[in-house]
């Protein structure tokens, strides 16, 4: 069984890109490379809890066990010490990659309360788009009884082009629900 957004890609999206990019090759042409899933857990300092249940979220959330990020250096204004726990993050690669976003699309960011677009301009210059979502039960396999503290993430598309543009064009045929300029004046 293969992810319908990689069947849509290598189908649809490949043959309309090529055409608007004006290329040949498929191989020059952008293509999403992976998705990094993290949350920074900084009350985990006090309470190490709070690192468990951003474990078991992010578990649930993509289907993968997490890596837990320790901290570098000691901060005594934080009562941080070097190598304590402070979050965790999934890197998602192949048919895992495609089926987080087609859920993040068709299903996590029409829940998101207020939800009026991306920002169409969340790039980094380098072709790779970010964007964080302030509360995890927006993801329908949490339970919320479960997760009763707020948890916030951070979402990085990273793509095989260094043309913002070329990944913008490429992540709306995907269906990423950028932002237009009209709605924006309203």
């Amino acid at each position: 069984m293969s992810a319908r957004l990689q069947e849509q890609y290598q189908k649809e999206i490949l043959p309309g890109l090529a055409e608007k990019l004006g290329r040949k090759n498929p191989h020059s042409l952008p293509k999403l490379q992976k998705i990094v899933v993290s949350m920074g857990v900084g009350s985990a300092i006090s309470d190490k809890k709070h690192m468990e249940d951003a474990l078991s979220a992010l578990t649930e959330i993509t289907g993968q066990k997490p890596m837990v990020c320790r901290a570098r250096k000691s901060v005594a204004a934080f009562k941080l010490r070097e190598g304590s726990p402070i979050g965790c993050k999934v890197t998602l690669r192949g048919q895992r990659m495609y089926e987080f976003l087609d859920r993040l699309i068709s299903i996590v960011l029409p829940r998101v309360r207020d939800f009026r677009g991306l920002n169409p301009k969340a790039f980094d210059r380098q072709g790779n788009y970010s964007l964080g979502l302030n509360e995890q039960l927006v993801f329908p396999e949490l339970n919320p009884d479960k997760y009763t503290r707020p948890q916030g993430m951070n979402i990085a598309l990273c793509c095989s082009t260094s043309s913002d543009d070329e990944s913008r064009e490429m992540l709306s045929s995907f269906g990423m629900p950028f932002r237009t300029e009209e709605e924006k004046q309203n």
